[in-house]
């Protein structure tokens, strides 16, 4: 009996110790996943203060350069080419000759058409004292007279297409490369060169619709170029009457002097547009915030632990964004391990 009495104390031992080691491991992974998942264990981390400042409220955006005026030069008939009278990538004026189309067929049946012109003039004149004699009717003198008009319209239609035959400038500006020789059967189709006029350009950019209201017309931004620190400076102009649904931006144009030729058609500008200057605004730190699924969150601490806060942003910056909504002064926001804090995790902040 003593034996077996001792053998159940031994297993009862046993129990009790692998019971006693499955609570001691229990209650380590519970302290290692607390720690995971942020609240078990204290982590230092940046903060800064929220107070309210003077923020100069200058948006940033992307745009694209444009020619004042530019125009694809073609010919209205078609026919042999005459004469070039411009140079590649020269400056000409306006009503300057471009080129010349032969038009000797189209002069011919001018004169043609200008001889039926007279005979018709002479039978007008004739049946007009005819009918002042009352030899002939008012009918067949209106014959007469409406073949006159008829020969007069034939006469002015090839007129006008003579015309046609010599391409002059629209506006003045530089002309780019041609892409015709004398002698060149030319038609409609054929793009013969391009003519811009780079005095001044355009610069053309969107806006969120949110700051629609904050535009104005004559309004002065600065812009700069890829490759280059210099800031140059517009005016803008014109404005879109209505927001683009598909974008919710509103399409703004604004116009600037170039009269050195530093810029070029068709290059990236990024602009700087000022907006209303707003007194009393929160600014934090971009790396506080955090994208999240239906907006943007950051942390504050509240006795000792991380509170998350949704927030509204506008305006950013490279180093701050504006905050519209969420923080109020006095709030310490946390600037740096935002991204593994979780919920009520206990946080020691170093305000900056």
């Amino acid at each position: 009996m003593k034996v077996k009495h001792i053998v159940y104390i031994l297993l009862f031992i046993g129990m009790g110790g692998f019971i006693a080691y499955r609570i001691v491991q229990n209650q380590n992974k519970n302290d290692d996943s607390k720690d995971k998942g942020g609240k078990g264990k204290t982590m230092t981390v940046s903060g800064m203060v929220v107070k309210p400042q003077t923020f100069d409220n200058i948006l940033s955006l992307s745009g694209s350069i444009e020619a004042n005026e530019q125009v694809e030069i073609r010919s209205e008939v078609s026919g042999i080419v005459e004469s070039i009278n411009f140079q590649e990538g020269s400056n000409v004026t306006k009503g300057q000759l471009l080129f010349k189309v032969n038009d000797i067929e189209l002069r011919a049946q001018l004169g043609q058409a200008k001889t039926k012109e007279g005979l018709a003039f002479e039978n007008e004149r004739r049946a007009k004292l005819l009918l002042q004699k009352e030899a002939i009717s008012q009918e067949e003198y209106d014959i007469a007279r409406a073949d006159l008009k008829s020969a007069q319209a034939q006469s002015q239609l090839i007129s006008a297409q003579i015309g046609k035959t010599s391409v002059r400038a629209a506006f003045s500006g530089k002309i780019g490369l041609r892409s015709i020789s004398p002698g060149t059967y030319i038609t409609p189709s054929i793009l013969v060169s391009q003519l811009v006029n780079t005095d001044k350009l355009k610069i053309t950019f969107s806006i969120p619709e949110k700051y629609t209201f904050q535009v104005k017309t004559n309004s002065n931004l600065s812009f700069t170029i890829s490759g280059s620190t210099q800031k140059y400076l517009a005016t803008i102009y014109a404005i879109e009457p209505a927001v683009a649904t598909a974008t919710r931006t509103l399409q703004v144009r604004a116009i600037a002097e170039n009269k050195d030729g530093k810029l070029l058609p068709g290059t990236f500008a990024n602009v700087e547009l000022p907006l209303d200057i707003i007194k009393d605004a929160l600014v934090v730190p971009t790396e506080a915030i955090i994208p999240v699924q239906g907006g943007k969150k950051v942390f504050i601490t509240n006795k000792g632990k991380a509170k998350e806060v949704m927030v509204e942003t506008a305006t950013r910056t490279d180093a701050s964004i504006l905050v519209l909504s969420g923080l109020k002064p006095g709030d310490t926001v946390l600037t740096s391990g935002v991204m593994s804090l979780k919920d009520d995790a206990p946080v020691k902040v170093k305000v900056n």
